[in-house]
C-alpha cells in the first residue's frame, strides 16, 4: 500500500462510507472508490464488503487498520510539523510524562513555556516507567520526564530536580500532624502499597518497608492517583511521591513528608543519538525552574 492507499483506507474505515470519506478528504467519490479498488488489487484481498448499503470492514481490514492507524498518525504529525515550519513556528515537542507529573508539574511548565514561546506546539501523553524506552526508541516522544532513567546504552538524561516520599492521609484521621510523619503515626491503619509501581514504588519497598515491617498492606496499586483516590474514600493511608500528593490535595486530604526523609531524582530522558532540539532544551530549563519553585 502506498500513502494514498493508506489515506483513503483510513478515511473509509473511520467514516463507514465512500461519500463521507470523500468529504473528509475533499475529493470526489469516484476518486475514493478508484483508489480503494486499486489498493485491494495491490494487496490481494478485500478490505470492505457492502452490507445493507454500508461498507463493513473485513477481518483483514480490522487487522490492517491497527498498523495503518499508527502510520497515519505519523503522517499527520509530519503535516503538523510542516505547517509549523511554514508558519514560522519554533518547533514541536513530543513530551511523555509519568502520570504523577501529568496533573501538576508538566502542565504548569508547558503553560509557562508557551507564554514565552507561543509558536512551539506540544504533543503530550502519559506513560509508565517501563514504557519510556519504547516511546523514545519508536520516536513517539522526544523527551520523557520520569523518576529514573532505564538502563540502556542509547539513553541519556538530565537531572532536573528532586522529590521525596510523603504520607497521604485524611485530615480527620490525623488532625494535628507534625511537620514530618513516620509510619508509626499511622500504625493500625491499612497501608495502600505502591511497592510494584516503578522506581518510586521500588524506593518505598527498599527504604520504607524494611524499617517498618509491622504495617498491614491490604491494597496493592500500580498508579499513584488510584492510591490517592483510595485514601480520599477512607480505604487507608498511602506513601506516594510529593507531586501526586500536591495534585491530590482537597478539603479531606493532607500530606506530610516522611521521617526519615526518602528522596528521589526527577530526570528528563532522551535518546543519546537524538539530543533535544533548541526549543526542547529551553523547555527543560523551564521544567527545572518549575520543579525548583515547587520545592521551596
Amino acid at each position: 500500500m502506498n500513502l494514498r492507499h493508506i489515506e483513503v483506507f483510513h478515511a473509509v474505515y473511520q467514516s463507514g462510507s465512500v461519500s463521507a470519506a470523500s468529504r473528509a478528504l475533499n475529493v470526489s467519490q469516484p476518486s475514493v472508490s478508484k483508489v480503494l479498488k486499486h489498493a485491494e488489487s495491490r494487496i490481494g484481498f478485500r478490505l470492505f464488503r457492502l452490507v445493507k448499503g454500508r461498507l463493513v470492514p473485513t477481518d483483514e481490514a480490522h487487522t490492517l487498520f491497527r498498523e495503518v492507524d499508527d502510520i497515519y498518525g505519523r503522517i499527520e504529525s509530519l503535516r503538523q510539523t510542516t505547517r509549523n515550519l511554514r508558519a514560522g513556528g519554533d518547533g514541536h515537542i513530543r513530551l511523555a510524562v509519568l502520570p504523577s507529573l501529568g496533573l501538576g508539574v508538566a502542565p504548569a511548565a508547558v503553560a509557562r513555556f508557551r507564554q514565552q514561546r507561543p509558536n512551539v506546539s506540544f504533543d503530550i501523553h502519559t506513560l509508565h516507567n517501563d514504557d519510556i524506552l519504547k516511546a523514545l526508541y519508536e520516536r513517539n516522544s522526544d523527551l520523557a520526564v520520569a523518576y529514573d532513567t532505564p538502563r540502556h546504552p542509547r539513553l541519556a538524561d538530565v537531572r532536573i530536580g528532586s522529590g521525596e516520599l510523603v504520607l497521604l492521609y485524611r485530615k480527620d484521621e490525623i488532625p494535628d500532624a507534625p511537620e514530618r510523619l513516620s509510619l508509626d503515626a499511622v500504625r493500625g491503619r491499612d497501608l495502600i502499597s505502591l511497592a510494584g509501581s516503578g522506581p518510586v514504588g521500588a524506593l518505598f519497598a527498599s527504604e520504607v518497608v524494611p524499617d517498618d515491617p509491622g504495617h498491614s498492606e491490604r491494597i496493592f496499586v500500580q498508579t499513584y492517583y488510584v492510591a490517592a483516590a483510595l485514601v480520599r474514600h477512607g480505604a487507608g493511608v498511602a506513601v506516594v511521591d510529593e507531586f501526586t500528593a500536591r495534585a491530590s490535595l482537597s478539603p479531606e486530604l493532607d500530606f506530610r513528608p516522611l521521617t526519615p526523609q526518602v528522596t528521589f531524582g526527577v530526570h528528563c530522558i532522551y535518546l543519546e543519538d537524538r539530543p533535544p532540539s533548541r526549543p526542547a532544551r529551553d523547555f527543560i530549563g523551564v521544567l527545572q525552574q518549575t520543579l525548583a519553585e515547587r520545592n521551596t
